[in-house]
């Protein structure tokens, strides 16, 4: 088993990037991560200028994949999330779908104990997944906190253990990297943050030669979902949505008409987050219908 440390990390995706590692399709991969903070809030008391908001949202990596090269997909298992005992949140008059309601930016240490995250009062159920996870875009670098073709912040809740997340590869060895992990987090983020918390990442990863894409593509146990960003949430919805469309008539055959009725009638379009620089949207459909077809969608 390969293992990459915490401290190998980056704050832009770049094919640029010297790779940390390299490894072969079906080799099992640790990521150790900080959290988006780069773990440097340990008290609801730090201050925000304590903070180098410059070193916000690092992920562990680049990794260079054998045989990844533009044009291929890489189909990342999330086989194993480990998160700290101990996360934080922020709420800020800078971030977030209601800054309006705050001056400045502060700070909550959440207690991580017996499945549950004790937030104002409540017990939220733990539910890993992974804000950061993408390859090295086509183009000029992107900072790790925005979202892209490529991965990246895609803040999407489906990303967590027993998910594979399909990624479009730019570059040679695709130069895989991944972090700012959440112990849990709703649709939207709204505040910024989820459960902001360290851990580990395992992965096992392989390379698709026999599928396109032009986005992301996350399943579960339960669904297929298509994941685009764009700079507004009705953009990204649209995206989202045709590249649905584009998968259910390319890979089941269906036409055009078919494919728009099946999705109205049984796909749903929904919100991963609503924060970040640009704004991400899903399109799942559940796997039961799509089993139906007797063939895989991804």
């Amino acid at each position: 088993m390969i293992h990459v440390a915490r401290d190998q990390s980056i704050f832009s995706l770049s094919a640029e990037a010297a790779p940390v590692v390299r490894i072969r399709p079906g080799d099992a991969l640790v990521l150790d991560t900080t959290d988006c903070f780069s773990d440097q809030v340990q008290s609801a008391e730090d201050a925000p200028d304590a903070v180098d908001w410059e070193h916000i949202n690092p992920a562990t990596g680049p990794v260079f994949i054998e045989g990844a090269e533009p044009g291929d997909v890489l189909a990342v298992l999330i086989e194993r999330i480990a998160v700290g005992h101990r996360g934080v949140m922020a709420v800020s008059g800078d971030f977030g779908v209601l800054r309006d309601r705050f001056r400045g930016t502060s700070f909550e240490m959440i207690a991580i104990e017996g499945g549950s995250a004790q937030v104002a009062g409540a017990r939220v159920p733990v539910r890993p997944m992974i804000g950061v996870i993408g390859v090295a875009p086509e183009g000029a670098p992107v900072p790790c906190g925005s979202p892209g073709s490529h991965g990246g912040n895609m803040d999407t809740r489906l990303i967590g253990e027993g998910a594979t997340v399909y990624l479009p590869v730019f570059a040679p060895g695709a130069l895989l990297a991944a972090g700012d992990l959440h112990a849990a987090m709703g649709d939207g983020e709204i505040c910024g943050t989820g459960v902001e918390v360290a851990g580990s990442i395992q992965l096992r990863i392989d390379v698709r030669h026999d599928l396109s894409l032009a986005n992301p593509v996350v399943e579960t146990s339960e669904v297929v979902a298509t994941i685009a960003s764009a700079e507004t949430l009705d953009e990204a919805a649209d995206r989202a949505t045709r590249d649905m469309a584009d998968l259910l008539m390319q890979r089941l055959g269906l036409s055009a008409a078919e494919a728009t009725m099946l999705m109205s009638a049984a796909g749903h379009l929904q919100v991963s987050q609503v924060v970040d620089p640009l704004k991400t949207a899903r399109y799942a459909l559940s796997k039961g219908i799509l089993a139906q077809f007797g063939c895989d969608l991804i």
